[in-house]
């Protein structure tokens, strides 16, 4: 089965018929591409998808995926952007392999198939002007054949013509030689003509067509197996991916099998536990006795009432906390003292997780600066050991500020734990009414040991009767305390300018008496000259404590 032998005289056809397989492989290498492009749109699309709905950093939609149910939604989510690097693989892969490759080809097609019929059209033409010679001799020849017959007729005719002259005869006769000849010349040519026509079309229908045609058959076959390997690499490239996508479609199967309800209930659970006990039964207050009527430790009015400022200053209800008194609206206090005892201890651990990674931090930032300054010292080139002197005392001071702050949330975590007991009214109170005070510029850390005014559960009252309940408390119960003895001493490091009520002014380099150490809130107590006391910011002050010194 050869196209050479089969279709010899279907050049035109096949032409058209090549042209036709190339116009179908381009079809094809436009769907493969159009097929990439959707691909990557997919993708895109999947991995927008998956951003618009991770959890913002630093939100509160962080906190919520501690759920095992929100976890595997993560889970997915993060599956899903794996799932779309897959399918931009299939798009990479399909233009690299299939488009890139067969657009190639093309070109090398076309140059091929211009080629073969190039020659067949030169084969074409060179048959046919040898066939336009075999018909010009040919036509030549009968000319002369004819030319021939007319003069020997003449010849015959002046012959048998008494009045001719022998001349006249003479010259007819010459006329018709001269013809015949012509003839015969016109018929060896002609002849010779033909053979080498019959020799050339033989060679033309019979080894020059044959060969092209054979030649433009081997090529379009090599397309259509070209295209065929092509169909199963676009079929292989997806393939290949399918364990992949396999594990991604596991791994939110995975994830779905993850979720615990139970574990989610108890998470639920940590969030918003309060701690505090449930209310007791009120008391029936019996109205027709005429004694004076005593109210329940547990009624409603205690709880609005006397239970009132030990809410607000001690930040716990004791089991009074009725669950529809509502918060009190002002700034939230340093020590989370506004939130319930559960949510209040877990605030102060992340706090103070917080600060133990920015000390670490700073540790190590101290480090790197160390060993550099070190590498200075021994190569003087490299730069100026004093240069990171500056830059070191700032680590420094942030180090030692940090340390400061998470003793003092420390303090107040213990206090929460139940490990030290609750800071006395006294203390709270100072604690709300010195958070302004600033201290001098050489010692930044001070800022960081005065701590916040506490908030409670408690209900809502105009601030002008609030200020006026701390002033009176405040001052009877400095006016009510027994004078205590002096546990140690003290060094004034800087200047202090006590302005508010219940503070001390100190002068730095002075030396007093320390009378109550620092109960985790920032500041000391101590005393001078045996009657004037009040508290001072402990990082102030340097504490020497002696349990023999007396106060003079």
């Amino acid at each position: 089965m050869s196209w050479g032998t089969e279709l010899w005289d279907q050049f035109d056809n096949l032409e058209k018929h090549t042209q036709w397989g190339i116009d179908i492989l381009e079809k094809y290498i436009k769907f493969v591409k159009e097929r990439t492009e959707i691909e990557l749109s997919y993708a895109k699309q999947l991995r927008n998808l998956s951003k618009k709905y991770q959890p913002k950093k630093n939100s509160k939609e962080e906190e919520e995926y501690r759920y095992t149910a929100c976890k595997a939604f993560l889970s997915t989510l993060n599956e899903m952007n794996d799932y779309a690097g897959q399918h931009e693989v299939i798009s990479e892969n399909m233009t690299s392999q299939i488009t890139v490759e067969l657009a190639r080809y093309v070109q090398e097609l076309k140059q091929e198939r211009k080629s073969h019929f190039h020659d067949g059209r030169k084969a074409q033409q060179h048959i046919e002007t040898c066939w336009k010679q075999l018909e010009s001799s040919k036509r030549r020849f009968e000319r002369d054949c004819k030319e021939a017959d007319r003069a020997q007729q003449y010849f015959e005719k002046m012959d048998a013509d008494i009045n001719v002259t022998k001349a006249d005869v003479e010259k007819a006769r010459q006329q018709a030689q001269m013809r015949h000849q012509m003839a015969e010349d016109s018929k060896a040519d002609y002849s010779s003509i033909l053979q080498k026509f019959n020799h050339e079309q033989h060679e033309y229908y019979h080894t020059h067509i044959p060969n092209i045609f054979q030649k433009i058959q081997e090529m379009e076959e090599r397309r259509i197996v070209r295209i065929g390997e092509s169909v199963k690499t676009y079929a292989e490239l997806d393939r290949q991916v399918i364990p992949i996508i396999g594990k991604c479609l596991d791994g939110i199967v995975k994830a779905a099998e993850s979720i615990d309800p139970k574990n989610d209930s108890q998470l639920a659970i940590e969030a918003y536990k309060s701690g505090f006990e449930p209310p007791g039964d009120i008391e029936f207050e019996d109205y027709t006795q005429p004694m004076k009527r005593t109210v329940s430790d547990n009624s409603l009015s205690n709880s609005r009432g006397e239970g009132k400022s030990e809410l607000k200053f001690g930040g716990k209800s004791k089991g009074k906390l009725w669950p529809f008194i509502k918060k009190n609206k002002g700034a939230t206090p340093e020590d989370f003292s506004n939130l319930p005892p559960e949510q209040r201890r877990k605030k102060l651990q992340q706090k103070v997780d917080e600060l133990n990674k920015e000390i670490q931090k700073e540790m190590d930032q101290r480090d790197a600066i160390t060993k550099m300054k070190d590498v200075y010292l021994k190569n003087p080139q490299m730069g100026d050991p004093a240069s990171l002197d500056h830059k070191l005392a700032e680590v420094s001071q942030n180090i030692e500020k940090l340390r400061l702050e998470a003793q003092k949330f420390e303090a107040w975590l213990a206090e929460a734990e139940g490990r030290l007991p609750a800071r006395s009214e006294q203390a709270r109170r100072q604690s709300g009414m010195y958070d302004a005070q600033s201290p001098p510029a050489v010692n930044s850390c001070a800022q960081d040991r005065e701590s916040s005014p506490d908030g409670s559960y408690t209900e809502e009252r105009s601030q002008e009767s609030e200020g006026k309940v701390l002033a009176a408390d405040f001052d009877d119960e400095f006016d009510d305390e027994e004078t205590l003895p002096a546990i140690g001493t003290c060094k004034a490091l800087y200047t202090f300018e006590g302005q508010n009520e219940g503070t001390i002014s100190v002068v730095e380099g002075e030396t007093l008496y320390v009378i109550e150490e620092d109960k985790g809130d920032g500041w000391t107590r101590i005393r001078r000259n045996g009657d004037e006391e009040g508290y001072v910011p402990t990082s102030y002050v340097e504490v020497y404590l002696d349990k023999n010194a007396k106060d003079s």
